[in-house]
């Protein structure tokens, strides 16, 4: 539910390469990339990936704690975007998808190189995306969208050297829009946040608007903390209209100093030194032949099957696993395809199998989970949920930092119909803080909360769900479940909640 799939793409090489059978892995403090290149140009793409990630944490003030694999992007590199539609089975329209979920965030990215000045680069889209993933760390109040967006972009035209990231640079792939009549967008309901539904020209504007107002509200010096006294405007209760007119004073004379602003010859930016030191290791190997050949069923599961997919995407799971019985990540790829097909004994019998090899496997424990509950929907009397919940608290012991064990624990309680423990609660409120980008963990959170009576925490936390612009057929439930929060009433906010996930199981 509220899946967000996002377009992002990657411009990996300055020039075409030779198509590669040899896949790779780079394992970086951030990302995990897998890739069929040459390795030392995988490691200059993974060095500018790491140069981002460091000049966006000193920009915004960022804590960099150390990730397990289960925290790191995971990132799908192909050559190209028909190698990339080969090989996760979908149309074409898009140069890669960004998705994210407890189990892990993953990119899927296409080269995508630029034929005239203003079109947008595939660095532009993916340092956007990036910079989401990133402002959703530790996310604990409403950004409006316009700020949201325009921040995105104002690091998407990042440019990057051997020892410095600036930003600032024009978004000149934003340019239409930029010059536009506000007429189609006024600055008064962009910034007050009082538009419902857009037209695709409208977001075009909230983007490209969205970008020169944060940019101007960034480096003007006479604009200089009006962008905080707005943000801080709405966290202490003002609407975002009033806030903004408190802030930014006349909004009608805003919007002549940004026509101005939109046609200046230079703009400014700031330069962030980058410390090659703080970069760290970037670790590259081969794929041996047993995870090459588990590997496009491994996309395809992190991507997302359908029904329509899941028993193709297990049955070349199948193939590949009687070639490696005795491979933990093809037992456990297999376990994870076979649940996704609604195969739950299979599934369990795949993830015992990879136990066997290795027992501290936190795939595999997940999954050997996750099969039993399903299994226990058809035999609620034979469940036996303190086995359950032990897998997920093993996996949890091996992985404290994984959301995913937390989230089915706590998951477990419900699928019981039992009171979750205070641990458990513990657990998914925790679960929320490290993978802030997942919308139904985010839920979860929320309804509990709510049950609690945390009135101001479940605020919080659904904040980012009930002003995310793309949310489009849950934006007026969202605002009717806000206002009852901003009531004090828990109760109604929290059977406005259950009555719309009642009528969207399954979506």
């Amino acid at each position: 539910m509220l899946l967000r799939l996002l377009f992002l793409a990657v411009a990996l090489f300055s020039a075409a390469v030779p198509a590669r059978a040899a896949w790779y892995e780079a394992k970086t403090n951030h990302f995990i990339i897998y890739a069929d290149v040459d390795p030392d140009e995988l490691r200059a793409y993974a060095t500018k990936l790491e140069q981002f990630d460091q000049a966006v944490r000193m920009a915004r003030k960022m804590a960099d704690p150390p990730l397990t694999d289960a925290g790191r992007l995971t990132i799908y590199a192909f050559e190209d975007v028909a190698a990339m539609h080969r090989a996760l089975n979908t149309g074409g329209g898009f140069y890669g998808l960004y998705v994210a979920r407890a189990s892990g965030a993953h990119a899927f990215v296409a080269r995508n190189k630029p034929h005239g000045p203003g079109e947008v680069t595939s660095d532009n889209i993916f340092f956007h995306e990036y910079a989401h993933h990133l402002m959703l760390q530790g996310l604990s109040a409403y950004y409006p969208p316009w700020l949201v967006e325009g921040f995105a972009e104002l690091l998407s035209t990042a440019v990057i050297s051997e020892d410095s990231v600036t930003f600032g640079a024009p978004a000149n792939h934003r340019s239409a829009g930029v010059f536009a009549p506000d007429k189609y967008l006024p600055l008064s309901a962009m910034v007050g946040d009082s538009f419902r539904r857009l037209s695709s020209w409208q977001w075009e504007l909230l983007y490209s608007r969205g970008w020169l107002l944060t940019h101007y509200l960034t480096f003007e010096p006479s604009r200089k903390g009006q962008l905080d006294r707005y943000v801080d405007g709405i966290r202490s209760g003002l609407s975002p209209v009033a806030s903004a007119k408190v802030a930014f004073g006349d909004l009608l004379k805003l919007d002549r100093e940004l026509d101005g602003y939109a046609v200046r010859k230079t703009l400014a930016g700031t330069a962030y030194r980058i410390d090659p030191a703080k970069l760290g290791r970037i670790d590259i190997r081969p794929l041996d032949e047993a995870e090459s050949a588990i590997l496009p069923v491994r996309m395809q599961s992190d991507l997302g099957v359908t029904a329509a997919t899941a028993g193709r995407v297990a049955g070349r799971a199948r193939r590949v696993a009687r070639r490696f019985p005795d491979n933990a990540i093809v037992q456990t790829s297999l376990a994870e395809a076979e649940f996704d097909a609604d195969n739950y004994t299979e599934a369990k019998a795949a993830a015992d199998r990879a136990l066997a090899i290795d027992p501290s496997n936190v795939h595999a424990l997940i999954y050997k989970g996750r099969a039993l509950m399903g299994l226990a929907k058809g035999n609620p009397a034979a469940a036996d949920w303190d086995s359950i919940r032990s897998l997920f608290a093993r996996a949890n012991h091996s992985d404290p930092e994984n959301p995913e064990p937390l989230m089915l624990f706590y998951q477990s309680y419900k699928e019981q119909g039992a009171t979750p423990t205070p641990s458990a609660v513990k657990g998914i409120l925790y679960a929320l803080i490290l993978a802030p980008q997942d919308d139904e963990l985010r839920l979860l959170a929320v309804r509990q909360l709510l049950i609690d009576s945390r009135v101001r925490e479940a605020r919080d936390a659904f904040a980012p769900l009930a002003f995310n612009p793309h949310a489009r057929d849950f934006h007026d439930t969202a605002e009717e479940i806000l206002a009852a929060i901003d009531a004090s009433d828990a109760a109604k906010a929290l059977a406005l909640l259950n009555s719309w996930e009642a009528k969207n199981e399954g979506d």
